[in-house]
């Protein structure tokens, strides 16, 4: 993604109802993964794994807020995002928000995500998307993309790494 410019300003709302943009993760890393609750591999999986990388990262990932943001706004309500994340990925602040909203953010991020017909899905359709890992410095620039085939150490020595590099976002 060298050339291209990821990120930008965005104005969402967070899993608890609240209307934030990236000025409120400004001063810690965010790690940003693009994602929907009704997905049934892709998204748990990563959302594991990189709650296991915080997890070996110790006290360092104090200094990183993962952000689950959906592809899916229909369905992906601040109380849906809630009770997805709060059990099993507690780490997590899930953003929501209008169909524009949703749209800006995914083309800042350059993330692809479709709506196809799905007639065993309840809902009659599915959500492929990409399933990179952003990392935004603390002044909410781009610094890196993981793979979601990284395994979970690998993403820990990465992210220490950035930690140690750039430890106030500056460069």
């Amino acid at each position: 993604m060298t050339g291209t410019a990821i990120g930008g300003n965005f104005e969402l709302t967070d899993h608890f109802g609240k209307p934030v943009t990236q000025a409120n993760y400004e001063g810690r890393f965010a790690l940003i993964f693009f994602g929907f609750t009704h997905c049934k591999l892709v998204c748990p999986r990563a959302l594991t794994r990189i709650s296991e990388a915080l997890e070996l990262l110790e006290r360092q990932a104090e200094h990183i807020q993962p952000l689950y943001v959906t592809v899916d706004p229909e369905r992906d309500t601040p109380q849906v995002m809630r009770a997805f994340l709060e059990e099993r990925w507690p780490r997590f602040i899930g953003l929501t928000g209008g169909r524009d909203e949703i749209e800006a953010m995914r083309s800042a991020f350059k993330v692809f995500a479709t709506k196809v017909a799905d007639p065993d899905n309840p809902d009659g359709y599915d959500m492929p998307h990409s399933s990179l890992t952003y990392l935004m410095d603390p002044h909410f620039r781009y610094r890196a993309h993981y793979p979601d085939t990284m395994e979970a150490s690998q993403l820990t020595e990465e992210l220490r790494r950035q930690l140690t590099q750039f430890p106030d976002g500056s460069e």
